[in-house]
């Protein structure tokens, strides 16, 4: 019976441990590739993949992801869920584009991702961290036969052109505008090459700043940009401003397009005036070399105040801590000062030092009040001129208060004061507790 009983038992705590494992719950993510290798400038598209065996309290949100040697575009997310083993699954996908800009090899990075998702059985989402695992993606390099130039990676290509200015009746001197555009899909801007322009002889060639925009789609994305020509005709006779080719590398289809623009040919026609070709010339270089100085502006790092901003944040957190410390210390100065300043207030010195000023005066009423501010300020026994004369003054001091005493109905019983034994007596007053050592030692 005891060993039936411990089977029981054993059965129980294996279908409980069974049940706490079905109600556990799964949560896990995992990136994929619509490929392993590409072209330099073919997209790769990146599935990031977050699945829970409950649901999504809140959405995901990856931001931007930086890939070494690439451009990420973000898409857009998609929900989905599958079923496995009568269990139902939850996901969310999170879709990106990777352009590769070098043709060495990239990886996709390792990805910590919040998310919150609640337990079996309950309702309120609780935060957890899923990682994935980083993917290498191979970059091939351009094909040999092809330029870096010209190189570029589309799923499709058009180009427009248009002309400011009358092609049938140019003259020597005169400036024909060229405007080209060109929209490629499926890729980015940064990845549209620059025109390459073939030199025309007796024609200057002077190009303005290039615009280019991407355009995206929670689908596609599709790369413009415009180039400004301006030819400046030095000659008469004919021109010929050769053909223009344009190509691009399907990789869907895995071939090779490209799209033309026609010669065109213009008759410059002689012009009297022969001064107007060096004004428009020197026009012309001088718009040039502003342009040039403001790209070169444009591409030199953020400066701030001549640093780059991590040193002017570091020089800058820095000052604000030197600030508050020169604050604290002035604060502290300031207090201190007021303290001193308080206790100077209330002290024997100050009362004495205006005794002095008041002395200087003709007031024999604010000599007495301030002489007697003073007295009351000592620790004297009797705070009086008198008792202060015979305990610390002179034979001169106590002939002066004796003096001051029988004047005082007059008025007049400060003249003739001699503030100098006023001084010698306090002097004495403020050292009455020190003694002297007299150098004397008893043999």
């Amino acid at each position: 019976m005891r060993g039936i009983g411990k089977i029981w038992i054993g059965i129980f705590f294996l279908l409980a441990f069974s049940s706490l494992r079905v109600q556990a719950q799964s949560l896990w993510a995992d990136v994929s590739v619509n490929h392993n290798s590409t072209y330099l400038g073919q997209p790769v598209e990146v599935t990031i993949s977050v699945y829970t065996s409950t649901w999504f309290t809140t959405g995901l949100d990856l931001g931007n992801i930086k890939v070494e040697g690439a451009f990420t575009v973000y898409f857009r997310p998609v929900t989905t869920s599958f079923s496995k083993d009568g269990k139902t699954f939850a996901g969310v996908k999170q879709i990106y584009h990777v352009f590769p800009y070098t043709d060495k090899d990239i990886t996709f990075p390792e990805l910590d991702i919040e998310v919150e998702s609640p337990a079996p059985g309950d309702y309120k989402g609780k935060k957890h961290t899923v990682k994935t695992k980083p993917k290498g993606i191979k970059v091939k390099p351009i094909p040999s036969k092809f330029s870096d130039s010209e190189w570029l990676v589309a799923n499709g290509l058009s180009v427009t052109e248009r002309w400011s200015g009358d092609k049938n009746s140019i003259k020597v001197g005169d400036v024909l505008v060229r405007t080209i555009s060109r929209n490629a899909a499926g890729t980015i801007s940064e990845l549209l090459p620059p025109i390459v322009w073939d030199s025309v002889a007796h024609v200057s060639f002077y190009p303005s700043r290039s615009e280019v925009t991407n355009n995206k789609t929670k689908t596609a994305i599709s790369a413009t940009r415009t180039e400004l020509m301006r030819y400046l005709f030095e000659e008469e006779g004919e021109v010929t401003l050769p053909e223009m080719v344009f190509t691009w590398y399907n990789p869907y289809r895995n071939q090779l397009y490209k799209r033309t623009l026609k010669e065109v040919k213009i008759q410059v026609q002689p012009n009297p005036d022969l001064g107007v070709l060096a004004s428009v010339r020197d026009s012309l270089a001088l718009q040039q070399e502003e342009l040039a100085v403001e790209e070169a502006t444009e591409d030199q790092p953020l400066m701030i105040l001549g640093m780059s901003p991590e040193k002017f944040a570091v020089v800058l957190v820095v000052a604000i801590l030197l600030l508050i410390i020169l604050v604290k210390l002035l604060r502290r100065s300031i207090h201190a000062f007021q303290q001193r300043r308080q206790a100077y207030l209330i002290s024997e010195e100050f009362h004495f030092n205006e005794f002095k000023k008041a002395s200087r005066s003709n007031s024999q009423h604010t000599i007495a009040a301030k002489l007697y501010r003073w007295l009351d300020a000592l620790e004297l026994d009797e705070p009086n001129a008198a008792f202060f004369a015979k305990c610390y003054g002179s034979d001169a001091l106590q002939s002066q208060v004796s003096t001051m005493e029988a004047r005082w109905s007059s008025g007049k019983q400060f003249e003739n004061m001699n503030l100098s034994e006023w001084a010698s007596a306090r002097e004495k007053y403020l050292h009455r507790g020190v003694k002297v050592d007299s150098g004397w030692i008893n043999p």
